[in-house]
Order: C-alpha cells, then structure tokens, then sequence
C-alpha cells in the first residue's frame, strides 16, 4: 500500500510541473486535463457459479453491478502535430456481484481498480480545429478485492489485494475550442488482473477537457481596406429535445431448483420469495421489454424437456404479473430444452441418470430473466 501512495504522489508531482512557470517558459507543447465517464466490465458468472459449487454450494441467483463513474487525471507533451507523450492517474470505480446459494446464503464480491498510466498517442487532424487520435500504452493498476458471506458461505481471505502492469490502448476526438483549451471524447480498454488470478478488461468511456499551457495569443489581424459587408440577420435555431433516459439492461439467472420442485413447474414458496426480491430491486423501472427463458439439462427427450421449460417459462411470467404487478403486455416467456448448458462438453460424463450426473447439470436447469428499460 506504502509503495502505490509513493507513485500516486510521483504523478501528481510530474503534473504539477507541467502546470509550473519552468514549464511554460519552455514550449507550448505542454498540456494538462480531466476526463470523466462511465466504465464497465464483464463479470465472469461461470466461474463464480464453478467455485461456490466446488465448495459444495449451489448458485440459485448472480446479481452483476458491472458499470461505474470513472474519471483520470493527466499531463503531457505534444512533440508535433502528430504525436504526443502523455501520463497520469486513473480511477476506475468499483465493480461487484452478490451470488445467492444453495444451501441458504450469500457471496458478495467487490473489486475497487486505480492506477498511474503512460501513453504514446498519435494525432491525426481532420480540420483546422478537429483531430482525431489513438493511444497505446501501460497501466500500473491497484486491485482491492472484498468478499463477504453470509448463512453457510464463509469466506477466509475477505480482502486480496493485486499490483500489476499490463497494456492499455484507446481511440478519441479532439475540438479546439479555443487556443487553449479543447474539448475531448474517447474510449478506452485497460487490460487488469485482480487479486484471485482472473485477468480481464475494463473500458472507460469519457468526455473531458485538455489545457495548453504557453503563450497562445494570435497575430494581430491585418487592416481592413475596404468596406465591409453587413452581417446577415440572425437565424432562429431549433434546439432538440433532451435525450431519453440511457437503457438499464439487467439479466438474472434462477437455479430451477431454487424455483421448482424436481420435474415440477408450480413455483415453491422459496422461489416467490426470490422472485419478489427481484421485482423489488426494478422499482421505479420504466420497462421497455421483460424476457424469461426456461431451460432444462441434456438428460430426456427434446419434446419432454421443450414442454417443461416453457411451463417453467410461463409460471415465472405469472408470478411476476401477478405477484409484483408488472404489465403482462411487457412480458415475454419462451422454454429452450437442453440445447444452450451452461456445464461445458465434458464436465458432465455419462448418459445414464444417476445422483452424480444431476448434481453436475444443476446449472444448465435455471430460468433467466432479462429486462431493459429505463431509470
């Protein structure tokens, strides 16, 4: 922990150079800034699901949060009119997921991502004031996992922690507003490992501002000659609506032995349970679409196991019309047999139904819920 806040301090020392008077009496080239967006990654369900159940546990229900508000500070120099050198530190946010097991209990997953970045970025103009450009580069990440259980999970190392250098790479615009300032929209993936061996990427998509340091002020402006025309009368502008509300996309997938009794489709009361929780959790939700798919394992036939899904399909469907009063209409249930497991070709051996062959396809017998809508 010592050694990052030493870094962390480096950085904002080298750009608090870049701000001083030594620096703007050298060249114009040197450049400070803020960006600010939105970043997200993907959580890897199976794995979670894979290491409760070598743990003896079953996974019932994965509830993802795999978006956050993140922002970087940086400084750099820009060499010519096609490349630049740039620097400093970023936040990206914390990101985690609660899985819900069975026998009753809880895993929450945290993981909380900053570090110090070097780039080389190269510069394309399009027009006198707007460029576009690519970056490649490292980053030098500080991964905190937390974990916590609860009910029969129990958890023996809450708090790992990970330092690592990998390769980042990005595309943007770039708009001179003024001399000195510019405006800037880009995109960015940061390769991170984190504290339990899993290696993954984050993007960050952020709007910001870029200050030139120097000495910006234009040649005077040449004398006019000749009369000037008059300026044209003012044009009235249409200015367009505010835009909608961005789409909340959110998938939930239920063990089908959380929700049904074994070869049933009449949902249990520990399953209303789950369910309602979830149709709590979407208060306030404007729904555009809601989706439930029922899916069986491999073992039975293709008609048998189409036959149960969607009626497993169509019980959650009801139960969530009539027990959370979610509009019918927004409502679609399909059933999908064996065809899409969540188990690997492998994992499970054998054909014949045994106690051990059901135990391992427990994961591919689940309903998944999809909405999208707005908040």
């Amino acid at each position: 922990m010592h050694s990052f806040k030493v870094a962390g301090h480096a950085g904002l020392v080298a750009l608090a150079v870049l701000a001083s008077p030594l620096a703007l009496a050298s060249e114009s080239g040197w450049y400070g800034g803020l960006n600010a967006g939105r970043a997200r990654t993907s959580i890897d369900d199976q794995r979670i699901t894979s290491g409760l159940l070598g743990s003896g546990f079953a996974t019932s229900a994965i509830v993802n949060d795999n978006s956050a508000t993140g922002f970087k500070v940086f400084g750099g120099y820009q060499f010519n009119r096609h490349f630049a050198l740039e620097g400093g530190y970023f936040d990206l946010g914390r990101f985690g997921y609660r899985a819900t097991t069975v026998p009753t209990g809880s895993l929450d997953g945290t993981i909380r991502l900053k570090g110090l970045n070097l780039d080389t970025v190269g510069i394309l103009p399009l027009t006198e004031k707007l460029s576009a450009f690519g970056r490649i580069g490292i980053n030098y990440a500080d991964a905190r996992d937390r974990f916590s259980g609860s009910g029969a999970v129990n958890v023996l190392n809450t708090a790992p922690q990970k330092r690592d250098t990998n390769i980042k790479f990005g595309l943007g615009l770039q708009y001179a507003v003024t001399d000195a300032l510019d405006l800037r929209v880009e995109a960015e993936r940061y390769r991170i490992n984190d504290a339990i061996g899993n290696r993954g990427d984050v993007d960050l998509v952020s709007v910001g501002l870029v200050y030139r340091f120097g000495d910006k002020s234009s040649a005077p402006a040449p004398r006019v000659t000749e009369p000037v025309a008059p300026l044209p009368p003012p044009v009235a502008v249409m200015v367009p609506p505010p835009s909608a509300p961005a789409p909340i996309p959110r998938k939930v997938s239920f063990s089908a032995d959380s929700l049904f009794a074994f070869d049933r489709a009449d949902i249990t009361p520990s399953g209303k349970l789950a369910l309602g929780k979830f149709a709590s959790d979407l208060a306030g939700t404007d729904y555009d679409q809601i989706s439930v798919t029922g899916h069986t394992d491999r073992i039975g036939s293709h008609a048998y196991n189409l036959t149960l899904s969607g009626r497993r399909a169509d019980a959650v469907r009801d139960e969530l019309v009539n027990a959370a009063g979610i509009p019918a209409a927004r409502i679609r249930s399909q059933g999908i047999n064996g065809a899409e497991p969540v188990t690997k070709a492998g994992d499970c051996v054998g054909t014949r139904i045994t106690p051990a062959l059901t135990a391992c396809l427990q994961p591919d017998r689940r309903v998944e819920v999809e909405v999208s809508g707005t908040r």
